[in-house]
């Protein structure tokens, strides 16, 4: 199965960025221990971010041709982008949303995101790890 994982908005500053609430590992280490991950598991897994709504939308599109499931952490894109929610849903792709840090025990604003309406599930506050749980939960079929 043809994995890809979808980093949004400020990701790239993971390892800088609030490492009290994101951790301590660069987007560079996530991405390889997810390929190194998904290869365990059987899957090819390709990674994109991006800080533009449209240029994750325009990944979402392509991925009816290169994957067969996403696995997406939207940042704040989640909370407030219908464009990308209807990207998500158009493309009939099994999806999984993650986030880094708890949301449902962070600001309001945070506990709610508009793209999980359209994913399968939701993994959210195990820093890096829920990337990687996203990825054991499609290897086993869910």
């Amino acid at each position: 199965m043809r994995v890809l994982v979808i980093h949004g908005p400020n990701l790239n500053l993971l390892g800088e960025r609030d490492p009290d609430v994101y951790g301590t590992r660069s987007l560079s280490e996530i991405n390889q221990a997810l390929v190194e991950r998904g290869a365990q598991l059987g899957l090819e897994v390709s990674t994109f971010q991006s800080n533009h709504e449209g240029a994750i939308i325009d990944q979402i599109h392509a991925a009816r041709s290169t994957a067969e499931a996403i696995v997406i952490n939207p940042g704040g894109l989640g909370h407030s982008s219908i464009s990308l929610r209807d990207a998500l849903d158009a493309v009939g792709l099994p999806a999984i949303e993650v986030h880094l840090s708890n949301i449902y025990a962070r600001e309001p604003f945070r506990r709610k995101t508009i793209t999980a309406e359209v994913c399968r599930g939701v993994i959210a506050g195990f820093g890096w790890q829920s990337y990687r749980l996203a990825l054991e939960t499609l290897a086993d079929g869910a």
